[in-house]
């Protein structure tokens, strides 16, 4: 009986709100296409998969291939700098856009505030690939500005993105020039959520402008900044491929490699598909108990989480 009221219930609210449906349905499509049909391949990670025999005619080799992941010698070199690349980015590139999204909040011109989001978004929009490529040009070139500078100051010539010291500050620091500005268009959305009668009791109360950021604004938008944290926590086995794969080279690879590019390179490069997805199905396990431990402690603390 409960299960028939569910269904009736769910046809009734398909009824009323049909539009809405029909608007949601390539979003849902997208994701059963292109996110959860997929999952069903995760099988290959417990056979040595073969092309030609396909799902049902290969060897199973249950563990095998994970055996192989937790004994490889790269294995903690590739945990290593995928942790240090992701707590890096919590530290220093999830903060931007909040910091960013409240200097641009205190702007009273509107048609200059218009004009610096319009610049701070326009990097998101660039590829990683000519990202990387700017930041060559900028740095490596001979005739770079920052070379000549160099040269000018007297001190000799030197590699930024060839230096495995520098491997992970260049990396931040691309991330936040090209995705801070895009981070702000959901943070500007909360903050205009925030009711301006809250900022007038709070000056007739003798709160200066850093005071009413620090009680009015930043409470105001965080519940979206501990959604928005739990989100990236989930994500903290992931790196942008493209990136790393691009900034990465045979001097850094000891600090850049990551499992992103590591799965490239022995999935698609050496053609073993099986081990690659062993290492794939451990990334989305660890994300997947990161996720839920997180939303646990959030609603511990009395926020709203993802669920």
């Amino acid at each position: 009986m409960k299960a028939t009221r569910i269904r009736l219930t769910l046809l009734k609210d398909i009824r009323r709100d049909h539009w809405l449906y029909i608007m949601a349905l390539p979003g849902i499509l997208y994701f059963l296409l292109f996110k959860y049909w997929p999952m069903g391949g995760v099988i290959i990670a417990f056979q040595n998969f073969q092309p030609f025999t396909g799902f049902f005619g290969s060897e199973w080799v249950g563990l095998k291939h994970f055996h192989r992941l937790f004994s490889d010698p790269d294995f903690f070199m590739l945990l290593r700098n995928t942790l240090m690349l992701s707590f890096y980015q919590l530290v220093f590139a999830f903060p931007a856009p909040i910091l960013l999204s409240l200097m641009l909040n205190e702007l009273r011109r509107e048609w200059f505030k218009r004009w610096i989001q319009t610049l701070v978004y326009i990097p998101h929009f660039m590829s990683w690939v000519v990202v990387v490529a700017m930041f060559f040009v900028i740095f490596e070139s001979e005739q770079s500005l920052f070379q000549s500078w160099i040269a000018s100051l007297g001190f000799e010539k030197f590699s930024l993105m060839m230096d495995p010291e520098l491997f992970r500050p260049m990396y931040i620091l691309q991330v936040i020039w090209r995705d801070s500005g895009w981070g702000t268009v959901i943070y500007l959305a909360a903050l205009a959520a925030i009711s301006p009668e809250l900022y007038e009791a709070a000056k007739m109360d003798g709160a200066g402008r850093f005071r009413q950021i620090w009680h009015i604004t930043l409470p105001g938008i965080r519940s979206t900044i501990v959604i928005l944290l739990l989100l990236k926590i989930s994500d903290i086995l992931e790196t942008s491929f493209d990136h790393v794969f691009n900034i990465v080279n045979s001097l850094t690879r000891d600090v850049g490699e990551v499992f992103d590019t590591y799965v490239y390179r022995v999935g698609l490069v050496d053609g073993q598909l099986s081990y690659a997805t062993s290492v794939g199905l451990f990334k989305g396990v660890v994300g997947l108990i990161l996720v839920v431990l997180a939303n646990w402690l959030v609603k511990k603390s009395g926020e709203e989480g993802l669920y």
